[in-house]
């Protein structure tokens, strides 16, 4: 990073205490958007030249008690492929967004409906009938405009699969159906990255992580899905919480 940006990354710091009065540096958002806007790189860098500086982002820093300085800069660099943008995948999307993780690629080809206004929490009276994916980008550029942002408002399927997944360091399947979450799982083990699969129906729901090795799906499932087959939030519906 140019030696410039680092000294007005220094010169916008200032000191800060952490409730139990430990003290540190931090630059706020707002200086972090002018300095991406002057600049014309992304917040995301700017961030991450700060925790080079051991200057924290005002807005990770109540992450800064369980997070290193280094965890949080890796959080940063990562990027998260999340297929399903509905209950689940929303509430994961915003969580990866608060959080810091820095480049997020968004992926669902629905719309939504009025039934979703109980429990996905992108959802508002106003989005309906807006694609999920877009309503994603808003959401997050709210929450955090520091995070890059890929979307596709498209279904996933074996052949654009790979397109839409981009270069992830992990997947997380927030798909509703079960012939979609063995294509994603397939997909995961062909690039090679991790797999976090999760599934809601009623008040609960599951979570597990499948590394490329794993036979993964398969032992809860079994080996052959029926295409039609529903998943159990068909028959059991899903109650909001059970999805936070």
């Amino acid at each position: 990073m140019d030696v410039t940006i680092e000294n007005k990354i220094k010169k916008f710091s200032t000191p800060k205490s952490f409730p139990d009065e430990d003290t540190y540096q931090s630059i706020s958002v707002e200086n972090i958007l002018k300095l991406a806007t002057e600049y014309n790189i992304s917040g995301n860098q700017i961030e991450f030249t700060a925790l080079s500086l051991g200057i924290i982002p005002e807005r990770y820093a109540r992450n800064m008690k369980m997070f290193s300085i280094e965890d949080q800069a890796t959080l940063l660099k990562s990027n998260v492929s999340i297929v399903g943008l509905g209950g689940l995948g929303g509430g994961v999307t915003e969580i990866l967004a608060r959080v810091g993780v820095g480049n997020l690629t968004l992926i669902d080809g629905d719309s939504f409906e009025d039934n979703n206004l109980n429990r996905q929490f992108l959802s508002r009276q106003n989005l309906i009938n807006t694609p999920k994916a877009e309503a994603a980008i808003l959401r997050v550029k709210e929450i955090n405009s520091s995070v890059t942002i890929h979307h596709h408002a498209a279904f996933l399927s074996e052949e654009n699969g790979k397109d839409l997944l981009g270069n992830p360091d992990v997947i997380v399947d927030c798909l509703d159906n079960l012939h979609t979450r063995m294509v994603l799982e397939r997909l995961s083990k062909s690039i090679g990255v991790p797999l976090v699969s999760t599934a809601v129906a009623g008040t609960a729901g599951h979570v597990t992580t499948i590394f490329p090795e794993d036979e993964g799906l398969r032992l809860i499932y079994g080996y052959s899905v029926d295409p039609s087959l529903k998943g159990a939030e068909a028959s059991l519906g899903c109650l909001p919480h059970a999805v936070t």
